[in-house]
């Protein structure tokens, strides 16, 4: 209310509009990114974007900005912007704080999960146990969406922000390696256990589930990695 008595009512919906459309061209263009339409390491055309956006260069470098804060692409003086390239060894650091962000989230759901959240839960991991063994892309999707849903229940707006901030990262780390087909029944599995910890309300089970199952991901990446550079 205050900035309506101090700015002209043009001024403040230009800002606003201003604001929104730069929010609606990072959107599209992290979508382009994590969709692997634009691989890490490649280079930002801006004139190509904004001509496929229909903006200006104005909200485009805006974006750039925000994409910048949120990891996703790096910009260089006199050389324009790139999507980042996550290297081994920054993935496994990224990782480790997944883990434990996993494991916070898990204590903390435990504490104070709803009936309606554990049905939500469980819809995934029946989703996961009828997911077809060489259906690893199916398996990967709804594996993304149960740690996202666990980290949103809890309610908690920095760790929300923080965790899907670090997920988008390691999707640039093209190299990681995603479930063998013949893993999917026992990964399955470890989901559906986390979930009866924590309608057991085992805070400390829960938590500790949570983190044993990031890190093994993380060993499987460097696994996966290390026989790749065999």
């Amino acid at each position: 209310m205050s900035e309506l008595l101090t700015h002209p009512i043009d001024d403040v919906l230009s800002r606003f509009q201003s604001t929104s459309l730069t929010r609606l061209v990072a959107a599209s263009i992290e979508t382009f990114i994590l969709s692997g339409e634009l691989a890490p390491g490649t280079k930002l055309n801006e004139v190509a974007l904004a001509e496929r956006l229909r903006v200006s260069r104005g909200p485009l470098r805006e974006a750039f900005r925000r994409l910048e804060e949120s990891g996703l692409i790096h910009q260089e003086k006199n050389r324009g912007a790139f999507v980042r390239v996550i290297e081994l060894a920054e993935a496994a650091d990224i990782y480790d704080v997944r883990a434990g962000l996993d494991a916070t989230a898990g204590r903390l759901l435990a504490e104070r999960v709803t009936t309606e959240q554990l049905v939500n839960l469980r819809a995934l991991t029946d989703g996961m146990l009828s997911v077809a063994a060489n259906d690893v892309d199916r398996f990967h999707t709804l594996n993304l969406a149960f740690h996202d849903q666990i980290v949103a229940m809890v309610g908690n707006r920095s760790l929300t922000e923080t965790y899907r901030k670090l997920v988008k990262q390691l999707t640039l780390f093209r190299k990681r390696n995603l479930l063998a087909p013949k893993a999917i029944p026992h990964f399955a599995d470890e989901h559906s256990a986390i979930v009866d910890r924590l309608a057991a309300g085992d805070a400390t089970g829960c938590a500790e589930a949570l983190f044993a199952h990031a890190q093994g991901g993380r060993h499987r990446m460097l696994q996966g990695s290390n026989q790749e550079g065999m």
